[in-house]
This record gives structure tokens, sequence and C-alpha cells, in this order.
């Protein structure tokens, strides 16, 4: 039998049937909503006058437009927010999918409570209207986003059809140096083959430095396959990703786990499986990265300076216009810049483990005057395990506001913002122009460089600092 790819066998193991142009009708073993675009869909689902096929594969949460203050209730900062957490709670319970609602102790962050929860499985397809559902791939599932029509079509039918992509494989090969974290290796790649180097491909990552990243590390490196515009992006499961699912609340359970266990050890690719694209990044050359401009490719590492046009990637236009918006220029050390506010948060690094680092930093230090610091946990589980630890006390009294979990200020379309023109460092995966408010400027690294680049008041290395 030819050797196989494991996106050959996701995608295999799901065809219905096969269609002209190299597309197929794909089988969907699970969709997740949130408050954005869920009400959208099933409405829309209704109107048609169609129901959902099976409920019981379908879960929705309120994340992206939630208040995250704490005592927050159905009213969001959002003009008009509050009616999208009104009309999805009413159709989802319409509906009979599983809703973990604003006040649900299990809500929280769709890509942060999929995993946490054992609904995203290996070797399963997983669908959201949401473009960082491939950090779910970090789980050995096939997952990526759809727009609300294709998420109408998927609960009306379980189904969904899709082009299939190209392969490529990225292997990070290596020890990971001091500093250098999951959200740096995603970093340093896009910034070397461009945000578009993914376009067309199913990216699996592999190489022993992702063999020696824990889960939560795996979900950051997965979740900015969409900043590099992969379709999806996936790791193969192993005894790690096995034993942090056994005994999560929708994990099988009993006989049902071993059957599972047992077809997901045949979940990677084949020794000899040909990629149409192969890439090798020797980690052991890395430095934590953060961004300079407004795209995830204009990254460097933090004892950088800007970079001239030449070797930036970007064309002249698009140096010019991030250079003119940031407010940098070349030459200019990355260190030299003052911050007026930090975040951590987001579906990129706001778990537990993304916590423990952070406060390792920030533990016995205070945030610079004039600094607003704000920590988000993705999770309600996570902010609970974060307060039985401590976490919270350190963040607080370091000087970070400690919140509800959420979406929050990973993007402007939740109704809080930073200032206009304001520089941000931030734990999130997207430095776009206006992203984190109107005119905002985000330098976006992880979260061990956003607490460092807190505590000095500019961006800085978390490299000069002693952690515990």
């Amino acid at each position: 039998m030819k050797p196989r790819t494991l996106f050959e066998k996701l995608w295999s193991s799901h065809v219905v049937q096969e269609l002209e142009g190299g597309a197929a009708l794909l089988a969907i073993d699970r969709i997740f909503l949130h408050e954005r675009t869920g009400s959208v869909a099933l409405k829309s689902l209704k109107d048609a006058g169609r129901t959902v096929a099976d409920p019981a594969r379908v879960f929705c949460t309120m994340d992206h437009i939630v208040d995250t203050h704490p005592g927050r209730g159905d009213d969001t900062r959002m003009k008009g927010g509050t009616a999208f957490i009104l009309e999805t709670r009413a159709a989802a319970l319409e509906a009979g999918i599983r809703l973990f609602d604003v006040r649900d102790p299990l809500q929280g962050i769709v890509h942060v409570i999929s995993p946490e929860l054992g609904i995203v499985l290996p070797g399963a397809t997983v669908v959201c209207p949401d473009s960082h559902t491939c950090t779910q791939g970090a789980m050995g599932a096939f997952a990526w986003g759809i727009g609300s029509t294709e998420a109408e079509h998927a609960l009306a039918t379980g189904t969904l059809r899709v082009n299939r992509p190209k392969t490529m494989r990225v292997r990070f090969e290596g020890k990971l140096p001091r500093g250098v974290t999951a959200k740096d290796l995603t970093l340093a790649l896009i910034a070397r083959y461009g945000s578009a180097g993914g376009n067309g491909y199913a990216v699996e990552y592999a190489g022993s430095a992702v063999r020696e990243l824990d889960i939560e590390a795996r979900l950051t490196l997965c979740n900015m396959a969409t900043e590099f515009s992969a379709m999806t992006g996936f790791i193969a499961p192993d005894e790690r990703t096995f034993e942090y699912l056994h005994g999560r609340a929708y994990a099988p359970q009993g006989a049902d786990w071993d059957r599972a266990l047992a077809a997901w050890r045949e979940l990677s690719s084949d020794a000899d499986a040909v990629f149409d694209r192969d890439i090798e990044i020797d980690v052991g050359t890395l430095a934590p990265m953060i961004t300079w401009g407004t795209s995830p490719q204009h990254a460097v590492a933090i004892d950088a300076a800007v970079p001239d046009q030449a070797s930036s990637g970007a064309n002249p236009e698009a140096y010019a216009r991030a250079l003119q918006y940031m407010d940098v220029a070349a030459g200019v050390p990355l260190q030299s810049l003052a911050i007026g506010a930090a975040f951590i948060g987001s579906c990129t690094n706001s778990r537990i483990s993304d916590l423990r680092r952070a406060a390792a930093v920030l533990r016995g230090r205070k945030v610079a005057a004039g600094v607003r610091a704000i920590c988000v946990p993705g999770s309600m589980s996570v902010k609970r395990q974060a307060e039985a630890e401590g976490l919270d006390r350190v963040f607080t009294a370091a000087g970070f506001e400690w919140r509800e979990s959420g979406c929050s200020m990973c993007f402007f379309a939740g109704g809080e913002s930073f200032g206009a023109r304001e520089r941000v460092v931030s734990s999130t995966n997207r430095n776009f122009e206006s992203r984190q408010g109107p005119e905002t400027r985000t330098h976006i690294a992880s979260p061990e460089t956003v607490a460092a680049s807190a505590i000095a008041g500019h961006l800085a290395d978390v490299r000069a600092l002693e952690v515990a």
C-alpha cells in the first residue's frame, strides 16, 4: 500500500463522496458555534425550515463579545452585542445543542474549552465559524474555520463540500533555547516564509522540538496556522495527547476509550509518505520573537532592530505603510519602544500553562508606571485553576487587571479597545491595523515577553530577568 501522510488518512476516512475538481463531500464530526456567528447560522437554518441533523455533535459558547469584567451579565461593551447573546441563547436552546452560556462554569473561548472538555478528539473533523479553529488540530484532528453559510449546511446535513489542499510538513528540530516558546516557533516560521507561505496547504507540524511540546504549547503552535494562510494545521497524536484526553468530559470512556485509543495510535504519517512541500527549522538558532509591523510576518528577535525593507520580506508599499502606522523606523531597536498597555489572553495564549509562565516573570515585580496591564483567562476552568494556585494574586499584586474568560481585547469587535495610537504588547495572534482598537499599535509576542515588557515599560527581553 502506498505510504500516506496523516492528512491523507484524515481526509480519506471522512469522504462521503468524491466530487469534481479534487473536492469531496466530507463527514463532519463536531460543529462549534459562538455568539458572533452562531445565531446567524441557527436562524438561517430555522428560516429555511430545516433542523440540526445531530444536536449531540454541536456545541456553542459565548466568547467573542461577552464582557470580561468581574460581575458580568448579558450586557456587552459592543453596541448591539446583547442581541447576539440573547438570540444565540434562544436559538441554541431551541435546537437542543449544548450551550456554554455566560454564567456556565465551563464557559470559555471555543478553542480553549473544546480540547479542555475532550470535545475535539484525534482523527475527528471539527469546524467552527472562526478562523482559528485550526488550533484544535493540535489534538490530531482535521479542524478548520468556515463561514456561517457553511455552518448552516454542516448543521443540516453533517457534511461539507471541501476542496482538497496540498500537504506540507514543517519540522522543528532541536532543543528550544531559554525563553523560546511555541509562540516564537510560529512567529519565526511566518517571518521566514511569509504570511502567505502556507496558502493552499494543510500543514503538519512535526520534528523533535514539537514532540517535546506539551499539549497546550501545541495548541498555540497550531493556532497561528491561519496567520500562515494554511487551510489547517495539525500534529500527530501521541502518548502526551492520550494522557491529556483521558477522563475528559466528552472523551470516550471505558471500553470505548480502549477502542478509540487503538484507532488513534494509527494516526501518523507513514515513514515514507511524500509531502508536497517539506520545511525544516533548527530551533536552536531561535530567540524570543516580537512583531514590529502590521502583519505576523513582520517579526524579528526581541533583541533585534526594525529591519530595512530589503530584509523585511514586505513589498515597498506595505513596508512603508507598516512603518508609518506603527511609528517606527528601520534600525530602531525594538526594546527602545515604550508601551502603554500589555495584554495576556486570547485563544493563542490564555491557558493555565501560559498564565503560570507569565506569573513566574511577574512574581515579586510591578508593572511599570503608566502601563495598563490586563490578563484574561481562556476559560472559567482555567480561571478557577489559576486562582486555586494563587496566580491571580500574583497578577493583581503586579498591577494586572484580572478578568473573567472570553476573547476580550484580542480584537476591537468585542467593544472594548486600547487607545488610539497606543502601543500595546499582546499575546494574541494578530497585529493588523486597528485590531485591538482604532489606530492601536500592537506588537505580538509570548506571554513571557508581554510580562517582561509590562514590568520594563517598554518592549523587553525576558531572558534579561531572573525567573524562578
